[in-house]
Formats: structure tokens, C-alpha cells, sequence
């Protein structure tokens, strides 16, 4: 398990990190996921281009396959602004990335979840010990799998972790080169709806699966490009909210999921974007001190002091 922090913590130190020399942001790059559909929509809509034309600010789309991928360009200055689960900005965060938290989703743990085969013996997450679980390394469901095992009673050490993409992973446990898939909407969506995948426990009562937006540390001074991002932001949760089947078909066009899969996924999720709470920040602190604890990363970590707290809130 060291190496995870191990190797993310030689790719985020190899090449030093890019910074804003300019009192005003000339572009703005933004790190999004297949999973994501606000970003996509908003890539697709082109408001957030015609809304930061004025300013001089030409965006810059770059996907990338999991939260902790993302990271890392954040962290190189190959993206200024991104959105990932609870876990990758805490490895990040141990890693000395240059980031800021500016705002998260509202939880929804219903979104991912700790997967079978349909014919599996496996019944419990007890059953799960000496298996094969495979999962993205530093990605939002690791802190799900610890969670799950400890409400069984096992360490993390009883069960043989894969570290996988979501890709590769699914090719894995549909061969069934491994025992169990850790794995989040749309892609756990799919599994369930195309293989027959069972849900033998997801995140509710155990963990809350926020979704975070951070920028690199620098780029926090370009306070008007991201008011802006976050007014369309929420322009996007409402038509989500409020289009489930329209959005679904749409995002099926651009990224080629199925509909069926991202209706369901559309289901369990929430879309409301606010800057980070008090309770929200303790949660990600409690994640923080668990993998401490665990010596997944090697020293604690103050949460709040990489939290971007706006100028209206700081006096109240």
C-alpha cells in the first residue's frame, strides 16, 4: 500500500509546477472525467467560452481517467481547474501538490460501490478476505473499500488489492481475473445493468462521496474567471436536476455510455455545488487521518489550510 502514495508522489514532484506570472488569467484549462457530466455538458454548451470571452480567457478542455490522473496535471500546471472524488486531493495533498479546494458537490454514496459477478460466492464483504478487489488507486471509492472492510472487521491487509482504471478494471473482473470490483457511477451503473454485477455494498451510512472542484494554488487570485465557471456551474446542476432522460441521451451521444446506465447513475447522484462547509471540511479531514492512521500516506494533514475560504465568508 506505501507505494500507491509512493508513486504519485513521483509523478506529482518530477516536473516542478507552473505558475501565473500575470495579474490576469489568460486561459483557463480545465481536467474533467467520462463520469462527469456537468463538465461535459458544459464543454458541450460552449456558455462558459462566450461568458469568459470578454475577459480575454480562452478555455481549454483536457479528459482525463480518474481523479488521481488529474491531479497530477494539476499539479504540473497542465490544468488549472478540475473536479474529482473525496480521496485524490489527499494523496495529493501528502504529495505537496500546489491545490486549493474552492467548492464540492453534495454527497451521494448510493454512486459507488463494491461489485460481484452475478454467480459470485461472495455473499459479504467479510467473504471478500485473501480476494482480488480491484479498484483505481487514490480514488474516491479507495476510502469506500477501507470503510466497507472495517465494518466487516477485516484490515486492508486481508484482501489483495489490483490497482486498476476503470477500463481496464472492468475487462478484469468480467474475465474474472479478480474477485471484486470497487467502482463508481456511470461506469458501476453499466456493470450492473450490461453484466449483471451485484451490489455487495455501496457507500451509504459509510462514507458521503463528495465531489470536489480545486484549482492550482496560484490561480486562486483570478477570482472573476472563477465566479464565472461556478454561476454556470449551477446553471447546469438545475437543467441536470430537472432533465434526467434529456441529459442522459445527450451525454450517451457525446461519450457513448449507455442511456439506461446513465439514467440510473442520474438517479443516485445529487447536483448541488456550494463552497466547502465547516462539516464538509471535518469530513475530508477524518478521511486524511484514517489513511494516516493507516500509513497509506506518511505524515497528517491540515485540510483546512488548503481550503480556498471566500472574502465574504471570511468575516462572518
Amino acid at each position: 500500500m506505501r507505494k500507491i502514495f509512493k508513486n504519485l508522489l513521483g509523478i506529482l514532484t518530477i516536473i516542478p509546477v507552473l505558475s501565473f506570472g500575470a495579474s490576469k488569467a489568460e486561459q483557463l484549462r480545465i481536467g474533467y472525467q467520462k463520469s462527469d457530466p456537468g463538465f461535459i455538458l458544459l464543454k458541450e454548451s460552449g456558455e462558459l467560452e462566450k461568458k469568459l470571452e470578454p475577459l480575454g480567457v480562452k478555455v481549454s478542455w483536457i479528459e482525463f481517467p480518474a481523479g488521481p490522473q488529474l491531479l497530477e496535471g494539476l499539479n504540473v500546471g497542465s490544468i488549472d481547474l478540475g473536479t474529482v472524488g473525496e480521496t485524490p486531493p489527499i494523496f495529493a495533498q501528502a504529495a505537496n501538490a500546489k491545490i486549493k479546494y474552492i467548492a464540492y458537490k453534495t454527497g451521494f454514496p448510493k454512486s459507488e460501490a463494491i461489485l460481484v459477478q452475478k454467480d459470485s460466492p461472495i455473499k459479504t464483504v467479510a467473504d471478500l478476505k485473501g480476494k482480488k478487489v480491484a479498484l483505481n488507486k487514490g480514488s474516491n471509492v479507495h476510502y469506500l473499500l477501507v470503510k466497507a472492510l472495517e465494518e466487516a472487521g477485516l484490515k486492508y491487509s486481508d484482501i489483495q488489492t489490483i490497482f486498476l482504471p476503470p477500463a481496464d478494471a472492468r475487462a478484469a473482473f468480467e474475465k474474472g481475473s479478480v474477485d471484486a470490483w470497487v467502482i463508481w457511477d456511470p461506469f458501476f451503473a453499466a456493470a450492473e445493468l450490461k453484466i449483471g454485477a451485484k451490489n455487495l455494498r455501496d457507500g451509504v451510512n459509510i462514507v458521503n462521496n463528495y465531489q470536489f472542484y480545486l484549482v492550482e494554488e496560484s490561480y486562486i487570485k483570478n477570482k472573476e474567471v472563477i465566479d464565472i465557471v461556478f454561476d454556470e456551474i449551477k446553471k447546469v446542476d438545475e437543467y441536470l436536476t430537472k432533465e434526467p432522460l434529456k441529459t442522459a441521451k445527450t451525454l450517451s451521444a457525446i461519450n457513448g455510455l449507455d442511456v439506461e446506465a446513465l439514467e440510473l447513475a442520474h438517479k443516485r447522484a445529487v447536483f448541488t455545488t456550494q463552497y466547502l462547509t465547516p462539516k464538509v471540511i471535518k469530513d475530508q479531514q477524518e478521511i486524511a487521518d484514517t489513511f494516516y492512521d493507516l500509513k497509506l500516506i506518511p505524515k497528517k494533514l491540515d485540510i483546512k489550510s488548503v481550503v480556498w475560504i471566500p472574502e465574504t465568508k471570511k468575516g462572518k
